[in-house]
């Protein structure tokens, strides 16, 4: 008999996705599967989502949530094992998952994360209509972070375990919604989810959680100091002992350059051709003698792009071309679409996110750059090593984990898979590119790195099992 977990993620591929976070839950439930683990994930009723669940089974209802009644739709999609928080009052509108169409967040974001907590703490403790109930709860970032607080209020059973995916978000609320969001009194406290005296909705869970994990080893590190934790480094070093760093993976069935439909598909470094040429043809580049190197990001300072346009002249000087696919900060936007009208024909820019675009572009591109800050895992450098399209990453978070640098002694042993750079400069970044030119110029290399590149480990084969682990322990305590 299978063992259960509710995992409850405010974004779940492939129904609605702004980032990695909604790539991991999506693919979370298939790679534990294997490991004697069934996962439901609870997931707030958008649009979208309530199109899906039509037809969907009524296993949970409220009158009172936050504002409104609210209910669960138990249904499936996508081979997945979905539950629909049903609250018109809170997710029926036009946008984004946490965006109005104006850009800006919803005024209330808090409530209607809350009610997404307070609904998986209550099935965790409960159970639904149908008698079903999970052994664990398994939350994932500040939307879901109230979860383990609510759910030591209702005295669960269950044990609690949170995911950070990005400490940088903290879901900040002011203290006067501390009722409002059904928060003890108690714990408005600096040992507490008190920050500054404001509500952290990622640091209640930080504390009330019985297990926190992140998704590499690398960041779990790294969030133990004050450069790295975003103010909440205290807090995990007085958590050390139930941190955990287990390293993201990507669902192999989705990326795989062998079976994907989007592009013209490959088993070999060779295959890449065709695609480099239907990319090169699709954004109005022509050809270049360089790498062609993709960017598929959200536009924001984290993620090193003002580096990246610092460092452009030299790309462009070595012979390569830029193709970028994202969206987020109007500056870096702005930025691109300049550097694409003065090199029109060494840079091609799409603002916005177009998943089949994202394919061949990865599928098209030499190498694929993220120049980040920080990172705790980072998936594009995966999606990259998949498909044969070389990372060039900054030596941080979960980059550091995932590839292995073409220095002296990665290209002696024959290993190497990509470029590392430090310190995460646009000088540092700028002679990364340059080196990149080099190794694509030298095709024996070049290729060899292809072919390391696409046999490196990339799925969830390793990371499942510490999941499994991990599951277990809170199960048994």
């Amino acid at each position: 008999m299978r063992r259960t977990v509710l995992s409850v993620a405010s974004e779940v591929a492939p129904l609605v996705k702004t980032g990695g976070l909604a790539d991991v839950a999506g693919a979370l439930p298939g790679a534990l599967l294997p490991e004697g683990w069934a996962i439901r994930t609870l997931l707030p009723g958008y649009p979208a989502v309530l199109e899906a669940a039509r037809g969907g089974r009524e296993v949970w209802r409220e009158e009172r949530l936050f504002g409104g009644p609210g209910r669960v739709l138990a249904f499936e999609a996508a081979g997945l094992d979905l539950l629909a928080l049903d609250a018109p009052h809170l997710y029926l509108r036009d946008g984004g998952p946490y965006l109005g169409r104006d850009g800006r967040d919803w005024p209330d974001n808090a409530e209607r994360f809350a009610a997404l907590a307070w609904a998986g703490a209550a099935i965790a403790a409960e159970g639904l209509a149908d008698g079903w109930r999970p052994a664990v709860l398994h939350v994932h970032d500040w939307q879901a972070a109230l979860a383990p607080v609510y759910l030591k209020e209702r005295g669960g059973r269950a044990g609690s375990l949170i995911t950070i995916h990005n400490v940088a978000f903290h879901g900040l609320v002011d203290a006067s919604r501390r009722s409002a969001l059904r928060l003890p009194e108690a714990g408005f406290t600096p040992e507490g989810y008190e920050f500054w005296g404001r509500i952290s909705m990622l640091k209640a869970g930080l504390v009330w959680a019985d297990r926190i994990s992140t998704v590499s080893p690398t960041y779990a590190r790294e969030l133990l100091t004050p450069e790295f934790g975003m103010g909440l480094d205290g807090v995990l070093r007085a958590r050390h002992h139930v941190l955990r760093g287990i390293l993201n993976g990507i669902d192999e069935r989705v990326w795989n350059p062998a079976t994907d439909p989007a592009i013209a598909r490959y088993r070999a470094p060779s295959g890449k051709a065709r695609n480099r040429a239907a990319l090169c043809a699709e954004l109005g580049l022509p050809p270049p003698k360089g790498p062609l190197c993709v960017v598929v990001s959200r536009l924001s300072e984290q993620k090193g792009l003002d580096l990246l346009l610092a460092a452009l002249p030299r790309l462009l000087e070595a012979g390569g071309a830029l193709a970028l696919l994202g969206a987020g900060d109007s500056g870096f936007e702005a930025a691109f679409r300049n550097a694409a009208a003065t090199h029109p024909d060494r840079v091609a820019v799409r603002i916005g996110y177009d998943e089949a675009l994202a394919h061949r572009m990865i599928a098209g591109g030499d190498a694929i750059l993220v120049p980040s800050r920080f990172e705790p895992c980072g998936l594009t450098q995966l999606y990259g090593l998949r498909y044969g399209t070389l990372p060039v990453v900054a030596l941080t978070g979960g980059l550091a984990d995932t590839v292995i640098n073409a220095n002296d002694a990665g290209m002696k042993a024959g290993v190497a898979t990509g470029i590392q750079f430090h310190p995460v400069t646009a000088a540092a970044l700028g002679e990364a590119l340059e080196r990149l030119a080099a190794l694509f110029a030298d095709r024996e290399a070049w290729t060899a790195m292809q072919r390391n590149a696409m046999r490196h480990p990339v799925g969830w084969a390793a990371s499942a099992p510490a999941y499994a682990a991990l599951y277990a322990e809170l199960a048994a305590a």
